[in-house]
Parts: structure tokens; C-alpha cells; sequence
């Protein structure tokens, strides 16, 4: 492209909003005007999600002028023009998003509030069997608590661009409201102990407060790990939608479904079980509290993954609409508030595999053993228009031991690629610790869309094998029924 080339908004697919707003409208409408068959919220939730995904969809390049008056732009440094691109996008995205979780809250409780209020006055002396759940209540606004902390610290990370050591206690504050009414609740802080080890550990051993340090740790590594797996077009926007739509897909097997579909679960209870306003008797397929927590995650992430996509379609290649640190914050986040609450904290880690992947490899550059560039971005070839590895110099100092160790064992896996000083022999280069610049390295150079795409499969395999590892292989190392 020329050097001043204009970056024009990228139409906007108006048919969508012709179809999906009235069937987001009638998901909506369904629970209020008729009988639904089960999970009642669960079609409030669809219909959320729609909106949501419109929702960003269309107030996105709306809002973005907004954003470049008050000098929230920026340039985009692998492309050659220099039109500024609203940066902090993330916080519409997360305004979207908390703003529809708020408006959920009747339809979350609705079944309770009717219960509540139809039970006759006489009826609610001594024990009350229908009691308002306070508790999940508490669970919900919590969360939601957390996510406004993400959101608040986040776009104060964008404004003032906060150094990475100065981020790193920022998800721990905002998740001191999860952690409070898990204790307050009397979460359990107990893990099961792997078959081999039982002989000496037992089946359960409790944590302690160790578990929540534990958990302050999911969320700090949830929101950071995608923050240091950016740079291109689409990617953080694209990991956080890939790892939704797994979560979605691991809660659905463990709702009890009407329509003949059932995944055998562990019998928790042989009395009925009363989901979604309709009793099943006997219900071999999951504990009532079972399926309470995976539906409170479909909740967070169903809105969630349609946020996602509405935004991916304005910073997809080339982006008209920069995420920000925000939407890193919000959506990091919201995994670890339903892996915390819905206690799938492990399979949700397996979600992370290419982020876990990544920061291994950046553990170098980040604690101060490899010199670490302000960007990590691939270096791009603007007569090309095409992406390279970048690269990290040994300038001030020389490569300690420690270091050289790790690069060379890198280097061996091919994961980096070094230039060593012709006198010394000592490493004077390397290729910047990151994914991204693997995936140059193996496949060599590609545009930065091919780049993104090669990311998004990466993230479908690894939840492809997160699948595999938590329904197949666990079954080696722990006992019971692994759904």
C-alpha cells in the first residue's frame, strides 16, 4: 500500500443485523411469553450473545473517531501507511459485555424471584424450601465485580502504559472479590491426588490457602498470557474467541439435555433434580450443582464469544480497530472467573496450551536473561509485504551462562535462531522468544493474515488436544468418571 494510503471503514454487513436482531429478539422473548421445555436462561443467554456480537459489531467503528480525538490511536507498525487506528477498542468491547451481564441477572434468577414471590405468606414460616439463592447471587455480582476491576485496571494499562513488572499484581486485585465470597461460601480448597501418588498422599489433600494463591495465580496468568501473544492483526481477539467457544463446548456436555443426547455423568443425587424449572426424576446425569456451575460459565462465555467475533470482524487484516491491553484484562478474566466458579480450573489450563507454550519460551526475554525489545513483533519487509522473525541484541552485556544455555537449547529445538560474535563465539543475536517468530522460523516468512491464521489453528489444536487429554488421557491418572 502507499506510504498515506486512507485506511477506509470496513463495510458494514447490514443483512446481519436484519436476521440476527429479531432472532436474538424472539431468544429473548421466549422464556417471558411461553413455557420453555428447560434451562430457561439458557435461551437469554443465546439471545445475549447475539446482541452482543451486533452490538460490537456496529458500535466499534462507530466510537472509534471518539477514541482518536481523545489520542487513543495509534499506528500500526507492520503495516507501510501511517492512518491512525483507534487503539483501546477493548473497552467498548467490555462495556458491551458487562453492560449485557448486568441486564442477564433477572433472567439468571428468574425462576427464584417467581418462586419467591408466589409462595404464600403462611407458606414461609419455618423452613423455607424455595429460598432466593443469596448465594449464587453473591457468586454472580462477585464476577462481575472482578470484570469491571479488569476493565477499570486495563484501560488505565492502555492510558499510561503501565510497565509488564507493574502489570503483574493487577489481575490479583481485581480477583480479590472472587476469592472473598469463595472463601466466605466455604469453597472447597481440596484436590484429588492422582492414582500414582495415593500410596503416599491419599485421595484428597487440602491446600489450604495455597489454593488461593493458586487461584490469584489462574487469573494473573489468564489475562497476561494473552497479552504477551500479540502484535498482529487478530490475535489476541482470535485466541480469546477460540478459547470461549471450548469452554462453551465442555459445558454443554453436562447439561442434561431433552432431546435424547445425554453424556453419562457421575449419579451425585437419587432423588430428582429440579434444572431449569423442569423435575427429572432419578437423574442419572449430573449432580443439580454439577450443572448450575457449568451453566453459570455458559452465561459469562456464550456473551462473551459473541463480543469477540463482532470485534474480530474490524481488527481482523488489515485491523481498522486496535484491542488495547482492556480487552487482554477483560477476557482473561472472565476464564479465570468460570474456571474459579465453575471449579474446572485444570481443564480450563488445557485451553491454554499454546499460551503456556509461549510464555515457556518468553521466560528469558521476561525475567531480564535475554535483552527484551519494547515490540516483539515479526519484522516486516515493507517491499515484500512480508513478515520475518525479529531479532534481540547482546548490546550493554554479554549473555550470562544461564542464558546461553537456554538459547542453545532453543537453538537445538529450532525454536530460535542465533548469530554468534565471529571472535568470541559468544551469542550476539537471537530471534525474539515468542510463538510468532517459531512459526516464521518453521514455515518461513508469510503475511501477517497467513501469520493469524497459522495462530488460530494452533489454538484449535491445542483445544482439540485438551479434549483428548481431559476425556481420554486423565482416565490413566485419576479414577472415576472423567464428564
Amino acid at each position: 500500500m502507499a506510504h498515506n494510503q486512507a485506511l477506509h471503514p470496513r463495510p458494514l454487513p447490514r443483512a446481519l443485523l436484519y436476521t440476527l436482531g429479531p432472532t436474538g429478539a424472539w431468544f429473548l422473548a421466549r422464556p417471558l411469553i411461553e413455557p420453555v421445555p428447560a434451562l430457561p436462561a439458557l435461551y437469554a443467554a443465546v439471545g445475549f450473545a447475539i446482541f452482543a456480537f451486533l452490538a460490537a459489531l456496529y458500535l466499534v467503528p462507530a466510537l472509534g473517531p471518539t477514541f482518536i480525538r481523545a489520542n487513543l490511536k495509534g499506528r500500526d507498525l507492520l503495516k507501510t501507511y501511517d492512518t491512525p487506528i483507534p487503539e483501546s477498542q477493548g473497552l467498548v468491547c467490555a462495556s458491551i459485555y458487562i453492560l449485557l451481564l448486568i441486564l442477564f441477572i433477572p433472567y439468571a434468577f428468574s425462576e427464584s424471584i417467581t418462586n419467591h414471590h408466589d409462595t404464600p405468606k403462611h407458606a414461609r414460616e419455618g423452613i423455607v424450601v424455595n429460598e432466593f439463592p443469596h448465594h449464587q447471587l453473591a457468586v454472580y455480582l462477585s464476577s462481575l465485580l472482578s470484570l469491571l476491576m479488569a476493565t477499570m485496571l486495563g484501560f488505565l494499562d492502555d492510558v499510561f502504559d503501565i510497565r509488564w513488572r507493574h502489570k503483574l499484581p493487577i489481575p490479583i486485585i481485581a480477583s480479590i472479590p472472587l476469592l472473598i465470597v469463595y472463601y466466605s461460601e466455604r469453597g472447597a480448597t481440596d484436590v484429588v491426588v492422582p492414582l500414582p501418588l495415593r500410596w503416599l498422599l491419599g485421595t484428597l489433600i487440602n491446600l489450604g490457602p495455597l489454593y488461593y494463591v493458586y487461584m490469584s495465580l489462574l487469573s494473573t496468568f489468564c489475562t497476561n498470557s494473552i497479552n504477551i501473544l500479540a502484535g498482529i492483526n487478530g490475535s489476541e481477539v482470535s485466541q480469546a474467541a477460540v478459547i470461549a467457544l471450548s469452554i462453551i463446548l465442555n459445558d454443554l456436555l453436562f447439561l442434561p439435555w431433552a432431546f435424547g443426547f445425554r453424556i453419562p455423568l457421575p449419579l451425585h443425587v437419587t432423588d430428582g433434580v429440579r434444572v431449569g424449572g423442569v423435575w427429572s426424576a432419578g437423574m442419572a446425569y449430573g449432580s443439580k450443582i454439577l450443572v448450575e456451575r457449568h451453566l453459570f460459565s455458559l452465561y459469562f462465555m456464550l456473551p462473551l464469544l459473541g463480543v469477540c467475533l463482532g470485534f474480530m470482524y474490524h481488527n481482523w487484516y488489515p485491523a481498522r480497530a486496535f484491542p488495547g491491553d482492556t480487552l487482554c484484562y477483560v477476557t482473561g478474566m472472565a476464564f479465570a472467573v468460570v474456571g474459579i466458579q465453575g471449579h474446572y480450573s485444570k481443564t480450563l489450563l488445557l485451553f491454554f496450551l499454546p499460551q503456556i507454550f509461549n510464555f515457556l519460551l518468553s521466560c528469558p526475554q521476561l525475567f531480564g536473561l535475554v535483552p527484551c525489545p519494547r515490540h516483539r513483533v515479526p519484522r516486516f519487509d515493507p517491499e515484500t509485504q512480508l513478515l520475518y522473525p525479529s531479532r534481540a541484541e547482546f548490546k550493554e552485556k554479554r549473555p550470562s551462562a544461564l542464558a546461553s544455555l537456554a538459547l542453545r537449547v532453543f537453538s537445538a529445538l529450532r525454536l530460535v535462531e542465533l548469530t554468534l560474535d565471529d571472535r568470541t563465539g559468544e551469542i550476539a543475536q537471537t530471534t525474539n522468544l515468542t510463538i510468532l517468530n517459531v512459526f516464521l522460523l518453521r514455515f518461513g516468512p508469510m503475511r501477517e493474515d497467513s501469520l493469524t491464521r497459522v495462530l488460530i489453528a494452533t489454538q484449535v489444536c491445542g483445544s482439540l488436544v485438551a479434549f483428548f487429554v481431559r476425556y481420554g488421557l486423565a482416565g490413566l491418572v485419576y479414577d472415576g468418571n472423567r464428564r
